[in-house]
């Protein structure tokens, strides 16, 4: 496992750093090595807190001082490795359940939003599920799956909360018409240039459990206020 590599690294390399003759901080950093200690100490410690928060520092400081002195060591050697894979086995397993039990809440929360939304004045609902609202009809043509296109597009979750918006870069996005997720398709084959509709999407036309980085969690119903400016050909 990387982080098991990584954490045993840092502790073998900060161990040289860390024990030995104590000293008072210092103040600054005379010199390049000063600065480079410095840094190197500070990565390190960052990968540290980033790849297990749940340290103990001061039984870490003691196993520091224990393996430098090789003295009163309370695990065998040949067991490192097995203790460090056991803990991040079984934290592994317990986050992947965590995050389970967190993707049905938003799937949950997903259904129940579109449920009520369907009933708002105004909302189409499609065959698919998609759901959408005009907020302005368009009067140019319509655009094919293939057709090249330039739009603006405020990308939201059921909250309203954010995550991606061409509107707020005040910067149109130029695609073709199929390139984006199922309902953002569906929906822009329904729009006449010059419309703007605003597309209410179930997570099985999003990303469903496979989201990218970011605010986005598995199996969450999306919102988008899409305008379509142009069809270019």
């Amino acid at each position: 496992m990387r982080i098991i590599k990584s954490l045993v690294a840092i502790t073998i390399v900060a161990s040289i750093f860390s024990c030995g003759n104590q000293k008072a901080d210092v103040k600054s950093l005379e010199s390049e090595i000063d600065s480079v200690s410095y840094a190197i100490g500070l990565t390190m410690s960052d990968q540290l807190k980033k790849g297990f928060e749940d340290v103990n520092k001061d039984i870490l400081t003691q196993a520091i001082r224990n393996g430098l002195d090789s003295t009163n060591l309370l695990i065998e050697s040949k067991e490192i490795q097995n203790v460090i894979k056991k803990y991040f086995t079984k934290k592994s397993a317990l986050q992947k359940k965590v995050d389970l039990m967190k993707s049905e809440v938003y799937k949950k929360e997903g259904v129940a939003f579109l449920e009520a939304n369907k009933t708002k004045e105004g909302v189409v609902t499609t065959e698919s599920g998609l759901q959408y609202i005009i907020l302005k009809e368009g009067k140019g043509k319509q655009p094919v799956a293939t057709s090249n296109i330039k739009i603006h597009y405020h990308g939201m979750l059921t909250d309203g909360t954010v995550f991606d918006s061409s509107v707020d870069r005040k910067k149109p996005y130029d695609s073709t018409a199929n390139q984006f997720i199922k309902g953002f398709n569906e929906g822009l084959l329904l729009m006449n240039e010059g419309a703007k509709y605003r597309f209410f999407i179930p997570q099985e036309l999003a990303y469903g459990a496979t989201p990218r980085p970011g605010v986005i969690k598995p199996y969450m119903a999306l919102i988008f206020e899409v305008e379509l400016l142009e069809i270019k050909k």
